[in-house]
């Protein structure tokens, strides 16, 4: 049996909305993790269901357990960021309510956190029912360790389920911004304070479903012509707003890499040539796309595709839709 005196606090902050459905059996395999000095603080965000009425069962039961109930919805991502200010732990682990956690996560992220600002882990999909689908999220991402920042400049290979973080962090990443997802933006963060790194095991059982806040494996993408055809515009302004928030952080590891690429990327939006840019993507492609697993083309294709700016695409695709 652990020493609890001798272990560090680890807190997990566990976010609820309507999650009746799996919610219990995610809290069974929180409880009965095998590293015993936690808290677990649930933060239910106006659900309609009865997980108040799960969370209120655990925490007669356990007495390291605590939940609170928010008087109006806060929203998926403003609700982490109240659960995270409630932890009082040394260290902070991130819970969805549909998972499933392995019983010895927390034991070999408090192994592994030594040095570094964050830990995470692999995973597994399972489906609605908890069948396992046979993919891993190593399967989809290249899983980062290290202390590169550029990695997370336009993608992510962090889940939320998986952060495990040390508590001086906390001052760093709140408060986050609503349309951001915040596990890309604690890896971000994390990664131009210190280095990261991920456990290859796999910690969790990744619940997928219809419900779910994330959509990894495109369980519920469905075709929309109109979306389809301002797709380009759409991503490209969602990542503009994305770099700039990455461009206003006080502690860039490089704020001069940072400024020029947020800089040469809006650009890109409003001009039909964008060579500076391209040169840049050629320069640094190998980190600004290390989380991609698979991808479409050569280097150099892609390269070459990005010396025409947005306007020269749309401006073309305009031209075949009329020509149609």
């Amino acid at each position: 049996m652990q020493d609890t005196n001798n272990l560090p606090l680890v807190s997990i902050a566990v976010c609820v909305y309507n999650g009746e459905r799996y919610l219990r059996e995610q809290l069974e395999s929180i409880v009965n993790q095998t590293y015993k000095n936690i808290e677990i603080v649930a933060v239910d965000d106006c659900s309609t269901d009865f997980s108040v009425s799960v969370l209120q069962e655990f925490a007669s039961e356990y007495p390291f357990f605590r939940y609170v109930v928010n008087e109006e919805n806060l929203g998926y991502v403003k609700n982490f960021e109240k659960a995270i200010r409630l932890c009082k732990g040394d260290l902070i682990a991130l819970s969805d309510q549909d998972d499933i956690w392995h019983t010895d996560k927390i034991q070999l992220q408090t192994e592994h956190i030594k040095t570094h600002q964050l830990v995470y882990h692999d995973s597994m999909f399972m489906d609605e029912s908890g069948k396992d689908l046979g993919k891993k999220m190593s399967d989809i991402l290249n899983l980062y360790s290290g202390d590169d920042p550029e990695i997370f400049l336009l993608s992510n290979c962090v889940s939320g389920h998986s952060c495990f973080f040390r508590r001086e962090l906390v001052q760093e990443i709140l408060p986050f911004h609503p349309e951001h997802f915040h596990d890309h933006w604690i890896a971000y963060v994390a990664t131009n304070l210190g280095s990261i790194y991920c456990i290859p095991q796999c910690l969790v059982s990744y619940r997928q479903h219809t419900g779910s806040s994330t959509d990894i494996l495109n369980k519920k993408k469905k075709w929309d012509e109109s979306y389809h055809e301002n797709r380009d515009v759409a991503k490209f302004k969602r990542e503009l707003k994305w770099l700039k928030l990455c461009r206003s952080y006080p502690h860039n590891r490089d704020q001069a890499f940072v400024d020029r690429f947020t800089k040469l990327f809006e650009r890109r939006i409003d001009s039909f040539l964008s060579i500076e840019y391209a040169l840049v993507m050629r320069k640094h492609y190998d980190k600004l796309f290390n989380n991609q697993k698979s991808r479409k083309g050569t280097k150099s294709g892609f390269v070459g595709r990005q010396v025409w700016g947005l306007k020269a695409k749309t401006f073309w695709a305009d031209l075949v839709k009329k020509k149609k």
